[in-house]
């Protein structure tokens, strides 16, 4: 029996990482988290639009008091990096002397979240920590410092759980990979 695909715009992909597997990750980062960052009231930082559903995910399973924002940038077209990180959405918080978490929902190059931790910078956090769903190491350019990962994958092109292709296939539960 052939594994079911989906067709999005004119792309076909393939069954990649189920829901449950994903949940399984979600748990154990919020578990580090739960040890690591009780007693320091961070501040979580979701990147939009992708990182919505790993940050709700996360967020219901976190048993501190934390509060959570959320800043929109782009740099995809399609399915190719541009290599150039616009900001859509500034912070909106107070960010001086706290622990920012940034919830990404997948680093390949490293050139976006380079951005993103050069600007949150500025704003004089106690700390900086990263986590990401997903963590592409074949793609990395930008070396930077990823405190949680749930997965790491091999370079693919892939869709659902909040990531897409021009826009559709984030509501997926589960993760796919490109086929054609």
């Amino acid at each position: 029996m052939e594994s079911p695909m989906v067709k999005v715009h004119d792309k076909h992909f393939e069954p990649f990482i189920p829901e449950n597997e994903i949940q399984i990750e979600v748990t154990r980062i919020a578990e580090e988290m739960n040890r690591d960052l009780a007693n320091k009231d961070p501040i979580f930082l979701g990147i939009l639009n992708g990182a919505f559903m790993f940050a709700s995910d996360l967020y219901k399973q976190l048993a501190f008091p934390c509060q959570i924002t959320f800043l929109k940038l782009a740099s995809y077209s399609g399915t190719q990096s541009t290599g150039t990180v616009k900001q859509l959405i500034g912070i909106n918080r107070e960010l001086k002397d706290r622990v920012v978490v940034v919830l990404e929902d997948i680093v390949d190059t490293g050139v976006t979240l380079e951005t993103i931790i050069r600007q949150l910078s500025g704003y004089q956090p106690a700390e900086i920590r990263v986590a990401t769903f997903l963590h592409k190491p074949n793609a990395t350019i930008k070396k930077v410092k990823l405190d949680y990962v749930g997965m790491e994958i091999p370079n693919d092109f892939i869709l659902g759980y909040g990531l897409d292709y021009d826009g559709y296939g984030r509501n997926f539960k589960e993760i796919y990979r490109l086929v054609d």
